[in-house]
């Protein structure tokens, strides 16, 4: 399935290495000066994704715009959106595709906001326990996902399994707090008075410009991954939830069959799926109707981390 999009994978690969760092990789960068001794996955699965340790910077004193203000922000651009503690915010994906990590605070409360352009994964977590943590951009990739680190403990952290992997901190989880991932015009209509994270991050970087360009709509996935599940398009966008150990994914293929709406009972939960075609979307709600926790990505990679997972079939 894969080969015919290697050329076009190996160059798109290289060409964002370079627009990312300016450097190309070296196998000295193979581990990017991270101790993997006490790994609690293989450490020949943690792969190298060309940028050094920080290469690709993480945003640590966001700055923001009113929606009125954000004009560089298209209807149909996409946006992870973040409501907590009464504070509303947007992260444009065009931004994040630079930086991956935003260190931010909501009222107080550390939150990390993530993103992984490889697969298609934003989540954002609290980070306030006995010792709010900051994150930033580690380099390496496990089945092709991004590897934060935290600055306090040197510690890898996997995005999509939100637990430590390596270092002090080795088996502890992150808060994941729920999020919108939507269309700017989406996420304003529902959200009016929300901020926008500013093109103004310190960085010169060419936020107009799509290092990814072509990726999402390839068949090519550059970086090696545990399980490969060939029922979909690698990059089919779906939802995914967890509960108790119990996994389950809506592939957006499937939501479009079902009317806008699926009643879902998930282990012991009973959970409302609601689907926006128009803003290719997907939200989980609990029984009170408030945003449960969960993961919008490319299908190859939920199924990557979880290859026993239920999916979801519209009938």
């Amino acid at each position: 399935m894969f080969t015919n999009v290697t050329k076009h994978a190996s160059t798109l690969s290289i060409a964002v290495s370079l627009l990312l760092l300016g450097v190309t990789y070296s196998a000295a960068e193979a581990r990017n000066g991270f101790d993997l001794s006490n790994a609690a996955i293989p450490v020949e699965e943690i792969h190298s994704g060309g940028p050094p340790k920080d290469g690709i910077p993480a945003i640590d004193r966001p700055r923001f715009v009113s929606a009125d203000g954000a004009h560089f922000l298209k209807d149909k651009d996409r946006v992870i959106g973040v409501l907590r503690n009464g504070v509303v915010k947007a992260y444009p994906i065009a931004i994040l595709n630079w930086h991956e990590i935003v260190n931010d605070r909501f009222s107080g409360e550390s939150v990390v906001v993530s993103f992984c352009p490889l697969c298609g994964t934003g989540l954002a977590f609290s980070t306030q326990g006995r010792e709010a943590r900051t994150f930033g951009v580690s380099g390496l990739l496990y089945n092709s996902d991004l590897l934060l680190y935290d600055r306090e403990t040197e510690s890898l952290w996997s995005q999509i399994s939100a637990h430590a992997v390596t270092g002090k901190l080795k088996g502890e989880r992150l808060n994941v707090i729920p999020i919108a991932h939507t269309s700017w015009s989406a996420w304003r209509q529902r959200h009016p008075q929300t901020e926008v994270l500013s093109r103004q991050t310190g960085y010169s970087r060419d936020y107009d410009r799509d290092p990814y360009a072509g990726y999402e709509t390839s068949d090519g996935i550059f970086f090696p991954v545990k399980h490969i599940d060939r029922r979909y398009h690698p990059k089919e966008r779906v939802v995914g939830v967890e509960i108790d150990g119990h996994y389950k994914v809506y592939p957006f293929a499937e939501l479009s069959k079902a009317r806008g709406e699926v009643i879902d009972k998930v282990a012991t939960k009973r959970l409302r799926i609601v689907f926006d075609a128009d803003n290719q979307s997907a939200t989980i709600l609990s029984d009170q109707g408030k945003p449960f926790p969960s993961l919008t990505g490319f299908w190859f990679a939920w199924m990557a981390f979880h290859p026993e997972s239920e999916v979801y079939i519209a009938k």
